[in-house]
């Protein structure tokens, strides 16, 4: 089921004017804080009315102002989970849930409640009151209400932004076991370089209230735009690849990527056949024109420089064709000049293996 949207509204000082298609998996809606993802969510949503454009999920139209056309909230069977969990505090995670499940409508293929509570791990939390629930209990409680409605659609406006980083590396499997077992689509915002690499199947870009890039979550955390929307220094790579072994005595995995080559990565929670995706920051790679000796980095993968992009700061990024795949490298400016480099390059992409996510 496609979901389109395209619109256009203003807030103050402060303009939108963005557009995307996604079709079914999880859509991150990504970028700096003020780059306008909160306020796109609320017009799919419906809780803010655009000014101008159009909403569409598969057939239904829900928003065309050309048509004065506006479904409001309650008839767009959307799920919304906030950042904060926005729990009712007496009533307990069963009564939590069971206040999703009326909001169900009739005629609706219900949600199995069994199955619900088995993929959030919280059946041992029905009993309990809110105020006695960690912050990623209450947020797979919120995501379990929302789901309970049967939903056309999810919508996650940074669920994760108010949790520390235990409570997020707690969370993080549930939603990945959403992502890959409720068949619900979703539109998840994050300014997180980590949770969008893992989570999101597609990424739409945003910078000052604009599109600026939509693609595979591999070519937009990758491509050169991504500076618009994070840090330089969280710039890297996203690789996908499959387990191939796991050397349980060193707790380490050999990831066959998809491109061809073989990487090791620390693979404690990982079992071979399980199709990962890795994240390598630009930061950890270091790039030599021969192959170096006596390294403790465990990996180095032969390529060809494809680009190299000055940022104006003394430092640049390289795109590196490895086999099939790209990875991205961030050094100095100096470096490049001392080594040479220039596209066509033959190097070897030196990568830590501490580093890799």
């Amino acid at each position: 089921m496609s979901l389109v949207v395209e619109v256009r509204h203003r807030l103050g000082d402060f303009s939108l004017d963005a557009g995307f298609t996604a079709e079914g998996g999880v859509t991150a809606l990504f970028g700096r804080s003020g780059s306008g993802k909160t306020s796109l969510i609320r017009i799919i949503a419906g809780l803010t009315r655009p000014s101008e454009g159009r909403v569409q999920l598969g057939d239904d139209v829900l928003v065309d102002t050309s048509r004065r056309l506006f479904v409001p909230p309650h008839r767009r069977r959307f799920g919304y989970v906030f950042q904060e969990a926005r729990l009712f505090p007496h009533l307990t995670v069963r009564q939590n849930l069971n206040y999703g499940r009326w909001f169900s409508p009739k005629g609706a293929r219900p949600e199995n409640p069994g199955r619900i509570i088995a993929l959030l791990g919280i059946g041992d939390l029905l009993d309990r009151q809110p105020a006695n629930l960690s912050g990623g209990e209450k947020q797979r409680v919120a995501i379990g209400r929302a789901l309970l409605a049967s939903p056309r659609l999810l919508l996650m406006d940074e669920p994760l932004a108010a949790l520390d980083e235990e409570r997020k590396a707690e969370i993080l499997p549930y939603l990945e076991r959403l992502r890959d077992e409720a068949g619900i689509p979703i539109v998840y915002v994050s300014h997180s370089v980590a949770e969008v690499s893992r989570l999101a199947d597609r990424v739409v870009l945003m910078a000052g209230g604009r599109v600026e890039a939509v693609g595979p979550v591999s070519d937009v955390l990758g491509g050169p735009r991504l500076a618009s929307a994070i840090d330089r220094r969280e710039a890297g790579s996203v690789l996908s690849g499959h387990v191939e072994t796991r050397d349980a005595e060193h707790g380490l995995a050999t990831i066959r990527l998809d491109g061809g080559a073989a990487i090791l990565v620390p693979g404690a929670m990982v079992s071979p056949g399980d199709a990962v995706r890795l994240r390598i920051p630009a930061r950890d790679v270091m790039v030599a024109t021969v192959r170096p000796e006596g390294l403790s980095a465990l990996n180095i993968l032969e390529g060809t420089v494809e680009a190299i992009e000055p940022d104006g700061e003394g430092m640049a990024s390289l795109r590196i064709a490895c086999g099939g795949d790209h990875v991205r490298a961030r050094i100095t400016a100096l470096s490049v000049e001392r080594l040479g480099l220039t596209p066509g390059l033959p190097v070897h992409a030196v990568i830590k293996t501490v580093a890799l996510e």
